[in-house]
C-alpha cells in the first residue's frame, strides 16, 4: 500500500531543510481561540509534577481521571504557552514557556498508567514506556523547541530534544523489539507511529537514523491503514477517527513538507477515509455513536481544512469555531494545524443529506430535513470483534437536529478492566443490554469474530433505505433476521425474523424516558418525537431506569423499554412501526 524504496526515502530526506517555519494565521474565525490561549498561558507555567500518590493511584482504584486530568491539563498549559510564545515571542511567556518544557522533562514517565501493561514482564521500564501519550509529548516537544528555536534557553531546548530521545525515539527507532502496537490495525498504530515520526523529522539528522525510523513509521502506519475498509470507515468511532486518521494525516504533511514525498495523494485510500465524518455526521455537530464513540466529538478545524484543500473532501457541518480545550487531551498536533491550516469555509459549512451505505462497515446513515427539523436514521451490522467493539449487530439510531430520540451511549468510562475479558458483563456501554437489539431464548448476543451480520440486502437511494441482516451468528445460531425500511418521511418499519416459535425480549435504548400508552411508546426530544407502535396483545412493556457513569465520568441516565413477548412458547416474527415527528421548527443552522 505504501511504496518508497529505501534508497528512495533517504535520498529525498538527505536533502537539507529549507524554507521557513510555519507562521500561526490571525483571523475573526480564530480570535476566540487566540483570546482562550492567552488567557490559559497568563496563568504561568504548572509545575505540579504529578505525584507518586496519583501514578499509584490507578492501580488501587482503577480509575484513570484522578491522574490523567491534571496529566492532561498540563499538557494544555504547555501548549497555551508555546502558542502564545511561537506568535508573540514576549519574554515573560518564553519564561514561562521554559519552566514549563522543564517540567514536563522532569516528569517520572510521559505515558499514563493504565498503560503500564505495554512493559510489564520486559525489560523495559515505564520511563521508556512508548504509549499514545508518551509519543504525543515527543512530538509537542519536539517541534515546539524547534519552532520557538532560540528564543528558549539552549539549556532547555538541549534537555528536551535527550528526553525525546532518551524516552521515545530510542526504546521505538534504537531498537528491533516491536511494541505491542505496532501490529494492531487501529487507532494506536497512527497515533504512535505518527507522532513519533514527526518528532523524528523534527530532531534527527543523520540521513541514516532517519530513514529507517521513517520506514518503521510506514511499516506500522500500513497496518493502520489495514484496519480500514475501502470504505474508509472507522468502526472505532468518529473520535477514533479524528485520533488515527489525524496522526496519519499530520504525519503525511510533515513528511510532504520534508521530502515531496504525498502520502495523502499516493495512497487512494486516504481518500475515502477522509469522507467518513461526512458520511456520518447526523447535523448540529454530531455524529453516529456506535461502538466506543463519544457524543459531540469536536473536528479539528485544521485537519478538516488541510484534507478539503489537498483531497476535496466533502466537509461535515459540524467543524464549529474552533476553541482551546475542545480536545480534553490537548494534543499539540490539533491546535498547531488549526493555528496554520484553517479554511473559513470549513468553519461555515452546513451537514450533508441524503442516504449513505458504507459496505465494508456494514453502516447506514439517511439525513432529511422534515419540517425545519434534521431527521437522521442509522443502523450496522459488522462483526462483534471490531475494535472499541460493542454487542451491537442490527442496533439502530433516531435523531432529530443531532439529539437522539433512540440513542447509542457510545463509550462508557475507560476504568480498569474495561477492555479486558468482562468487558461486556462488568460494564453496560459496550454491552448487548444497552443496545435496541433482541434477546432471544435467554440470550444476548455474543462476542466474537464469528458473531457477524450477513447483509442480505440493501438500499439507499432518494427513495429511502432498506436493509436486511442475518444476525443468527451472533444468537449460537438461533436464526435472527432483522429488518429495517426507512421512509423519506421519518417513517420506520423495524421487522425481527425467528426459524422457530422462540422466547424474545426486545430492547429500545435512549436517554429520553418513554411515555406509554396502549401498544405504543413514545420518546420526546427537544424538536422531534418518536412513536412506536407494537401489538399490545403480544407484548408486555417495562420501562427501567439505568444511572450509569458517561465515559468523562459523568453522571448519565438510560432509559431502556424492555417488550416480553407474551405468547407461549414463543413468537416467530416482530413488527414494530415507529414515527419521528418534528414537534417545534429547528433551531439548527
Amino acid at each position: 500500500m505504501i511504496r518508497y524504496s529505501t534508497s528512495e526515502l533517504r535520498a529525498a530526506l538527505a536533502v537539507p531543510v529549507a524554507g521557513d517555519l510555519p507562521v500561526p494565521l490571525t483571523g475573526p474565525y480564530l480570535d476566540g481561540l487566540w483570546a482562550e490561549i492567552r488567557a490559559e498561558a497568563a496563568l504561568g507555567a504548572d509545575t505540579a509534577v504529578p505525584s507518586w500518590s496519583l501514578f499509584h493511584g490507578y492501580e488501587r482504584t482503577g480509575d484513570r481521571m484522578p491522574y490523567e486530568q491534571p496529566y492532561f491539563a498540563r499538557r494544555g498549559r504547555l501548549n497555551a504557552l508555546a502558542a502564545a510564545a511561537w506568535r508573540d515571542g514576549d519574554p515573560a511567556v518564553l519564561d514561562d514557556l521554559a519552566d514549563m518544557v522543564w517540567s514536563v522533562c522532569d516528569e517520572y514517565t510521559w505515558a499514563v498508567p493504565a498503560h503500564a501493561y505495554l512493559v510489564a514482564g520486559t525489560d523495559r521500564t515505564m520511563v521508556q514506556c512508548v504509549d499514545l501519550f508518551a509519543a504525543e509529548t515527543a512530538h509537542s516537544l519536539a517541534e515546539i523547541v524547534t519552532l520557538v528555536g532560540d528564543r528558549l534557553p539552549a539549556a532547555v531546548t538541549d534537555r528536551a530534544r535527550t528526553e525525546v530521545r532518551r524516552r521515545v525515539l530510542a526504546p521505538l527507532f534504537g531498537s528491533e523489539e516491536s511494541w505491542p502496537w505496532e501490529s494492531v490495525a487501529n487507532n494506536w498504530a497512527a497515533v504512535c507511529a505518527g507522532a513519533a515520526g514527526m518528532a523524528a523529522l523534527a530532531l534527527m539528522t543523520d540521513p541514516d537514523e532517519l530513514t529507517a525510523a521513517v520506514e518503521r513509521c510506514l511499516r506500522i502506519l500500513e497496518v493502520y491503514l489495514s484496519g480500514l475498509g475501502s470504505d474508509g470507515a472507522c468502526v472505532e468511532g468518529v473520535n477514533y477517527w479524528v485520533y488515527g486518521f489525524g496522526y496519519f494525516t499530520y504525519f503525511a504533511e510533515a513528511l510532504r513538507a520534508r521530502t515531496g514525498l504525498d502520502l495523502l495523494r499516493d495512497i487512494p485510500l486516504a481518500t475515502a477515509a477522509a469522507a467518513f465524518p461526512a458520511a456520518i455526521d447526523i447535523g448540529a455537530g454530531q455524529f453516529v455513536t456506535f461502538a466506543d464513540s463519544s457524543r459531540g466529538t469536536p473536528l479539528p478545524t485544521g485537519l478538516i481544512s488541510r484534507l478539503r484543500e489537498r483531497l476535496g473532501t466533502p466537509v461535515p457541518g459540524a467543524a464549529q469555531v474552533p476553541r482551546f480545550g475542545a480536545d480534553h487531551c490537548h494534543r499539540w498536533a490539533h491546535l498547531s494545524r488549526t493555528l496554520t491550516w484553517p479554511d473559513e469555509e470549513v468553519i461555515n459549512a452546513t451537514s450533508p443529506e441524503g442516504a449513505t451505505w458504507l459496505p465494508d462497515a456494514a453502516w447506514l446513515v439517511d439525513r432529511r430535513t422534515i419540517d425545519g427539523v434534521q431527521i437522521a436514521f442509522a443502523a450496522k451490522g459488522g462483526h462483534n470483534d471490531e475494535s472499541h467493539n460493542h454487542l451491537d449487530l442490527g442496533h439502530f439510531t433516531l435523531s432529530a437536529d443531532g439529539e437522539e430520540l433512540l440513542a447509542d451511549l457510545g463509550a462508557g468510562s475507560y476504568s480498569h478492566g474495561y477492555f479486558g475479558p468482562d468487558r461486556y458483563t462488568r460494564f453496560l456501554h459496550p454491552s448487548a443490554q444497552a443496545h435496541s437489539v433482541p434477546v432471544v431464548s435467554g440470550l444476548a448476543q455474543q462476542p466474537g469474530r464469528a458473531a457477524r451480520a450477513v447483509v442480505l440486502n440493501v438500499r439507499a437511494d432518494d427513495g429511502g433505505c432498506a436493509l436486511d441482516l442475518d444476525l443468527s451468528a451472533a444468537y449460537e445460531g438461533r436464526q435472527v433476521v432483522r429488518s429495517f425500511v426507512w421512509q423519506p418521511d421519518g417513517r420506520l418499519r423495524l421487522t425481527d425474523a425467528f426459524d422457530t416459535a422462540t422466547r424474545v425480549e426486545e430492547l429500545f435504548i435512549s436517554r429520553l424516558e418513554p411515555q406509554l400508552a396502549e401498544g405504543t411508546a413514545t420518546w420526546t426530544g427537544t424538536s422531534a418525537g418518536v412513536t412506536m407502535s407494537y401489538d399490545a396483545a403480544a407484548w408486555r412493556p417495562a420501562v427501567e431506569r439505568v444511572e450509569t457513569v458517561g465515559h468523562f465520568g459523568e453522571p448519565e441516565t438510560m432509559y431502556r423499554l424492555r417488550l416480553h413477548a407474551l405468547e407461549s412458547p414463543g413468537i416467530s416474527s416482530a413488527v414494530f412501526e415507529l414515527a419521528v415527528v418534528p414537534s417545534v421548527p429547528s433551531r439548527v443552522g
